[in-house]
C-alpha cells in the first residue's frame, strides 16, 4: 500500500494535538518494525534526502534508533514533530491506542492510554465518533504489525508492559498470528 493511501486513514487534528503536545511519547517508545516499514522508511527516507544515518536497532525486535537523550531518531525536537509521520510505525499511527494479545482467550484486547500521560486520549476519549473512528484505524494498523512480525519479535513485544491504560474492546485473534505465538 503506498503511504499516500495509508496516510488518508488518519484523523486530521490527531497530528496538531500530538505536536502541541509536551509529554514525549516519542521519548523510550521504541515501536515495533517489520522488514516492510523498515524498507517503506527507508525508501521515504531516501526519497526526501533525509541523511538519517543507521536509523533502526536490533535487540529482540527492531526499532527506530535512540538518540543520546532517548528520543526517537526520527523525531525532530525543533520543530516537536516526526520526520517520517507520513510512514511511521504502526504503533505510532494507532496511539494513543495499545494492545495485548490474551493467549488463554485467543483475543486481542484493545487499551487507550489514560489522558494524563496522553492529551490525544482524553480528546479523543470525549468525542465518540472520533475515538470510533481512531479505534477502527487503530486496529487496522496493530492487526497489519502483528501478522508481518515473526514469532520472536512479537513475543518481545507482548512483554512490554503499557500502564496507566484501560481496556476499550477487544477482538478474536487472528488464527495465523495465534499459531505463530505458540511456535
Amino acid at each position: 500500500m503506498s503511504a499516500q493511501i495509508w496516510n488518508r486513514h488518519r484523523q486530521d487534528d490527531v497530528y496538531r494535538v500530538c505536536r502541541a503536545c509536551l509529554l514525549g511519547c516519542c521519548n523510550g517508545a521504541r515501536p515495533p518494525l517489520t522488514p516492510r516499514r523498515m524498507r517503506l522508511i527507508e525508501s521515504y527516507l531516501k526519497a526526501n534526502g533525509l541523511g538519517i544515518v543507521n536509523p533502526f536497532e536490533v535487540r529482540d525486535y527492531v526499532f527506530p534508533r535512540e538518540t543520546d537523550d532517548g528520543y526517537c531518531v526520527f523525531f525532530k525536537k525543533s520543530a516537536s514533530k516526526c520526520t517520517i509521520h507520513k510512514v511511521k510505525p504502526e504503533t505510532c499511527v494507532a496511539g494513543p491506542i495499545t494492545f495485548d494479545i490474551n493467549q488463554k482467550t485467543g483475543r486481542i484486547e484493545w487499551f487507550l492510554k489514560n489522558d494524563r500521560i496522553c492529551p490525544l486520549a482524553g480528546s479523543l476519549y470525549r468525542d465518540k465518533e472520533a475515538f470510533n473512528n481512531h479505534l477502527k484505524s487503530a486496529k487496522r494498523e496493530i492487526r497489519r504489525l502483528t501478522r508481518d512480525m515473526d514469532n520472536r519479535a512479537l513475543r518481545a513485544i507482548l512483554t512490554i508492559e503499557e500502564p496507566d491504560t484501560f481496556k476499550v474492546d477487544e477482538d478474536v485473534l487472528d488464527s495465523k498470528v495465534m499459531a505463530k505465538l505458540k511456535l
